[in-house]
């Protein structure tokens, strides 16, 4: 078998379609082939264009974005395995699995059905069955109260700052392991120094059994106002706030925004927001307002269907 894997790997060299289709190999193949190197503090890794069972997904390097789904959570067999972005796998982290956010990033994720929200650290990829948004590990499906159940309807928010807080440490070689369990026991870990983060590192054990009940942490994603999602419907925090878009793509070049926005003519009223992501200029093409969240991804689906993938909901 490993033969097999190694030679699929070696013709996938020769051929860019085909890299882009095995670089999620490791995360695939965690059950054949169990991990015997101590843990991997894991890099930063966004990735190509890859596709899984005929469905081609496009990862992106993304601060702001909200999506809602099934959400499911995965354990035992794979603890001790390698994730996506290098980390060894333990399901007693607050870790996620996403199809396309960047590893490392910090998301808020909330049960939609009990109101339950807690705060992890995707770095794996998944899941891949069922139109599932996301994977937790035990403890979060513990934590988000559905580990007996199985799945769960979920709202996942980036969180801006921290998740460019995580990946600057990440491009700069240091590991976050720890960083989504001192946010949830409300400790921010510093950027310009390693000593906060290395603290949450060394008593990560002892702070995940503290997590036992979701915390309401102080709302910091940039531009959106977001209440405590245990004293208020969840359905109801979108549209109690401002207004939904469906964000089509984000561009450098205004012109190439420009003309993406008239290519969408056919979907809706298309407008372009300006803004400063890291000091550089970005321009984000976005349709609606539409009417609620329902409606959103439905727009999102729309547009996947015409081949227009990597549209997100955001409120603003």
């Amino acid at each position: 078998m490993r033969l097999k894997l190694f030679a699929f790997a070696l013709l996938c060299s020769l051929s860019l379609s085909g890299c882009a289709e095995v670089e999620l190999a490791s995360h695939v193949t965690k059950k054949a082939f169990p991990t015997t190197t101590s843990a991997s503090k894991g890099y930063f890794k966004v990735g190509n264009p890859y596709k899984i069972a005929g469905l081609t997904y496009t990862p992106q390097e993304r601060y702001e974005f909200v999506e809602t789904g099934v959400a499911s959570w995965y354990g035992p067999n794979f603890h001790g395995k390698k994730t996506a972005n290098g980390e060894t796998f333990d399901m007693y982290d607050m870790t996620a699995a996403h199809k396309t956010l960047q590893m490392p990033s910090i998301i808020r994720v909330t049960n939609s059905e009990n109101g339950r929200n807690a705060i992890f650290r995707v770095n794996d990829r998944g899941p891949f069955s069922k139109n599932r948004v996301l994977d937790v590990s035990k403890k979060g499906a513990e934590v988000l109260g559905f580990q007996n159940q199985g799945t769960t309807n979920v709202k996942i928010e980036v969180l801006s700052q921290e998740s460019m807080n995580v990946a600057q440490l990440a491009k700069q070689g240091h590991a976050t392991r720890g960083y989504e369990i001192a946010l949830n026991n409300g400790r921010a870990p510093a950027v310009s120094t390693q000593s906060n983060l290395a603290l949450a590192n060394a008593d990560q054990k002892v702070q995940r059994r503290l997590i036992t009940q979701p915390r309401a942490i102080a709302p910091v994603v940039e531009r959106y106002e977001i209440a405590s999602l245990n004293t208020m419907p969840v359905n109801a925090v979108a549209e109690s706030m401002k207004k939904i878009y469906v964000q089509a793509a984000a561009f450098k070049d205004s012109n190439a925004a420009q003309a993406m926005a008239h290519a969408l003519s056919d979907f809706g009223v298309a407008k372009i927001v300006p803004a400063q992501v890291n000091g550089q200029p970005l321009y984000r093409v976005r349709l609606g307002p539409v009417k609620d969240e329902t409606h959103a991804n439905m727009l999102v689906s729309q547009l996947g269907q015409a081949g227009r993938y990597g549209a997100i909901v955001v409120v603003d």
